[in-house]
């Protein structure tokens, strides 16, 4: 069975609060499972790949092993890391596209491949990380927002 995963990742005032998100489709185009989930504060590359490691470990444990993989993302600068293209330079991405290359290799294949962002699966995903986002911020006491956040607020 191929699985498409459509990944995205996002972070209000990079680093702030972030959020991952990712969607499986089938090789018909059926969606198959998706879920955004709260990082924390980080940067909106780290939340690029944390969403690709949680969606591969969510592949490998509900899916098999045995399936291809199709990795699309709209960060290119991630993708071209897990292609090998770009050097991983930032010494907190290290550990993290490490963990993603030895997820992928354990599948019995996988491409990794950019998107744009207006990508109907991505902007999916994408709206659902904004909209989890603008609630935790709602909920967010004002005594507990940054300085920013807080002018932001008024």
């Amino acid at each position: 069975m191929i699985i498409e995963i459509y990944t995205d990742g996002a972070s209000r005032r990079n680093p702030g609060k972030s959020a991952s998100g990712y969607l499986f489709l089938n090789e018909k185009g059926k969606p198959l499972f998706s879920h955004v989930f709260y990082n924390g504060i980080c940067t909106n590359n780290k939340a690029e790949y944390i969403a690709i490691i949680e969606a591969l470990k969510m592949a490998a444990s509900s899916y098999g092993k045995e399936n291809e993989i199709r990795l699309y993302s709209d960060s290119e600068f991630v993708v071209n890391q897990l292609n090998g293209k770009y050097k991983i330079r930032e010494a907190h991405l290290k550990p993290l596209y490490n963990e993603a290359i030895a997820l992928l290799k354990t599948f019995s294949g996988f491409s990794i491949q950019s998107v744009r962002r207006e990508n109907k699966n991505i902007a999916s995903v994408d709206h659902e990380l904004n909209m989890l986002l603008d609630r935790i911020e709602k909920n967010t006491p004002n005594s507990q927002k940054t300085r920013a956040e807080r002018q932001r607020t008024l």
